[in-house]
């Protein structure tokens, strides 16, 4: 099959094997025994159980168990004092609606499915609150600081400013909807020990979870994920939904399988919180920012709590001497959200850069000559130098790309028949972060290396850029490297997410190499060979099969001296038609500066996807919750809407590639954020320059467009 294809050095190097079905994702693998979980959920969205009539359900046939509170399986950590908030089946308590509240076993899903059906649940009902918005305009409900004030200078400066912008920006709940849906198979063994199958972008973490949960040794929990169907950044935690999966595998000594349904996933495993921010904007006449206000209010959970960094990049993005933020988080009876797709700092871009567009239009400036003019060339929130930024190389080469200079600074000048023609602007930011790593590597007389790390690969091709790496530091071709990742029994690596995977595993792999080829000097020197010598014929000189290295890499503390950050510039045209408020992204232009780029193929579609999912933030995707019931409507692929590829035009995407000289070994920085992050602020900008209307509330659908 392989000689079908032909294989380029930037191709994935699991490429054929995903095109091809080679690839075992966790739901596919079949064990001896193998026994089907379907979970039962709660009607109501706050009280109590009363009772639970599960006797038809155990009677049906193939059933193995039916696991709930009443019941209680034996999970040490849930035995004691705190610990984790929702402590699945060891509670009568109802805080969300679509609450796992029991799990059937059967021999067959089908079978599973329909015992499930037959759970009766009985309920004592009590108030319950989802109102997001009203719960912000209600002095009485409940509010937590989310992150510390942040003042820098004069507070709220923008109103005494000569210009001055204030709004308000509201963002809907979003949930991952990836095609794989969420799950886990569990198989507990003789001597607890436990083999499970996940979807996950942490082996490490789901490993030490799991063993901190069922207090068992570390090394007794064998995590695999090998290929994840998209993570989104709901699989970043172990949800309680896979601990009631462990549990029944410990309980039946089977192998338990449970993948929830499309439904479920609305509920169980997090999404992107709904918010509200209000920005106060205030400059000079000739532009230059005074004053900077960002108040931000985020969605939470009643029974736990859940921050992030909305307001991070207002600090620091832009040049003024007096910045204020503030974030609280709104408790709600709802599910737990999660980073999801450039948390926080997406949902944060949009307000932040919506309103600097803004600004410019109330200076008549163009949007590009304002960012610019108040470009900081340091941090100011830290008071010290970037790492590197070339934000103003940027804005240039993207400019130029889309045509920047065929846009009006007056709205709604541009036709093209019944389309209105618009062009915006946003930036995007987050943080570049290398964390600890390690890395084995195993090079073999037969002229291979293996490299091995504990590491995850939720779709931007982590083994291809480790692959790359390798091969550019040793010398051979990418056929004879093979990268082993989502594996907990190898060496660790942290959790793939907040974009430092390549940075911090990468950077590991670089010490690998560089140890590997000081051994082969080395053994070279001491059998009488050159320098130069192929290694194989040095390890056949020195009579060694093969020569092993492990290293653990981390961060400079020269680091800790410097603002380290990816930035990314996009660019849109928009058609917006004046009939019917239909939007259509028409033109895409995206910029990255993130050091050096080590896999331009991978790193080309890191970009293209989250100009896709910033297409879906910007037009499509809001999760609807009936506020009377706490419950979503529109909790199915067809209600929720995410872009196909008719919504997807060409995608350009330039990359600066310059390498960041403090962070790593390869000079590269994160990207998989900063491809989301502030592209729904250059949609909703191109939009108003194309039609003179201003949407503050995501998605932009027709209805807002006509409204305005």
């Amino acid at each position: 099959m392989e000689d079908l294809f032909f294989i380029d050095e930037n191709d994935r190097v699991d490429g054929i094997e995903k095109v091809t079905g080679k690839a075992k994702y966790f739901a596919e693998y079949q064990l001896p025994g193998l026994v089907y979980g379907v979970l039962v959920t709660s009607t109501i969205t706050k009280g109590k159980i009363i009772g639970i009539e599960a006797k038809a359900a155990n009677n049906a046939p193939g059933v193995l168990a039916v696991l709930s509170h009443l019941n209680k399986p034996s999970v040490p950590a849930y035995e004691q004092e705190g610990g984790s908030p929702m402590k699945i089946f060891y509670t009568d308590q109802i805080f969300f609606n679509g609450q796992p509240i029991a799990l059937v076993v059967a021999d067959t899903f089908e079978r599973a499915t329909y015992a499930a059906s037959l759970v009766k649940v009985s309920y004592e009902k009590t108030p319950f609150n989802t109102d997001f918005e009203g719960s912000i305009k209600d002095t009485k409900a409940k509010k937590l600081q989310g992150q510390a004030p942040y003042k820098r200078g004069v507070e709220n400066a923008y109103k005494t400013a000569e210009v001055q912008v204030e709004a308000v920006y509201t963002l809907p709940v979003e949930t991952h909807n990836p095609m794989e849906l969420h799950g886990i198979i569990a198989d507990w063994g003789v001597n607890d020990n436990v083999t499970v199958y996940a979807k996950t972008q942490g082996v490490k973490s789901t490993q030490n979870t799991i063993a901190g949960t069922f207090k068992i040794p570390v090394e007794n929990v064998q995590v695999n994920s090998q290929f994840v169907g998209g993570g989104f950044g709901m699989a970043l935690r172990t949800w309680p939904l896979e601990i009631a999966a462990v549990m029944a595998s410990k309980q039946l000594k089977k192998p338990v399988k449970l993948v929830i349904t499309r439904d479920q996933m609305f509920t169980m495993v997090g999404n992107r919180p709904a918010s509200y921010q209000k920005i106060g904007l205030g400059a000079n006449k000739d532009g230059k920012i005074t004053g900077i206000t960002h108040t931000a209010f985020g969605q939470g959970a009643t029974y736990e709590n859940f921050t992030e960094g909305v307001v991070n990049m207002t600090k620091f993005m832009y040049a003024s001497e007096n910045v204020n933020t503030n974030y609280y988080v709104v408790p709600l009876d709802m599910g737990v959200p999660i980073w999801m797709r450039g948390p926080g700092e997406a949902t944060g871009a949009f307000a932040l850069e919506s309103a600097i567009d803004e600004m410019a239009y109330a200076l008549d400036m163009d949007p590009l000559d304002f960012r610019t003019k108040n470009d900081p060339e340091t941090d100011p929130a830290q008071n010290r130098p970037f790492s590197s930024k070339y934000v103003k190389e940027a804005y240039k080469l993207g400019a130029a790309k889309i045509g920047w200079g065929n846009r009006k600074n007056k709205p709604a000048s541009l036709n093209d028949g019944p389309w209105q023609i618009g062009y915006g602007v946003s930036v995007g930011v987050f943080n570049a972060s290398r964390g600890r790593a390690s890395v084995k590597g195993i090079l073999k007389a037969d002229g291979t290396l293996v490299l091995q790390s504990a590491t995850s690969d939720i779709g931007p091709g982590t083994g291809t850029g480790m692959t790359l790496i390798a091969s550019r530091l040793m010398s051979l071709p990418v056929d004879k490297i093979t990268f082993e990742l989502g594996d907990s029994s190898l060496p660790p690596a942290p959790s793939q997410g907040g974009s430092a995977t390549l940075s911090t595993v990468g950077a590991a792999v670089n010490d690998v190499c560089v140890s590997l080829k000081s051994t082969i000097a080395e053994l070279a020197a001491n059998s009488g060979m050159a320098a130069t010598s192929n290694f194989v014929d040095v390890l056949k000189k020195n009579n060694l099969p093969m020569i092993e290295v492990t290293k653990q890499s981390q961060g400079s503390p020269e680091a800790k001296n410097y603002s380290m950050y990816s930035f990314s510039i996009h660019f849109v045209q928009v058609k917006v038609h004046q009939a019917t408020g239909v939007v259509k992204v028409s033109k895409i232009v995206s910029v990255g500066d993130s050091g050096k780029i080590v896999s331009p193929k991978t790193a080309r579609s890191q970009m293209v996807g989250g100009a896709v999912g910033g297409i879906g933030m910007a037009l499509t995707e809001e999760a609807i919750l009936d506020n009377r019931y706490g419950r979503y409507v529109n909790n199915n692929f067809a209600d929720y809407h995410v872009p196909v590829n008719a919504d997807v035009p060409d995608i350009d995407v330039i990359f600066i590639d310059k390498p960041d000289p403090i962070i790593n070994p390869m000079g590269a920085k994160g990207m998989g954020e900063i491809a989301l992050i502030g592209f729904s602020a250059a949609v909703a900008n191109a939009v108003f320059n194309a039609t003179g209307k201003r949407i503050r509330s995501l998605p932009i659908t027709p209805d807002k467009i006509l409204a305005s």
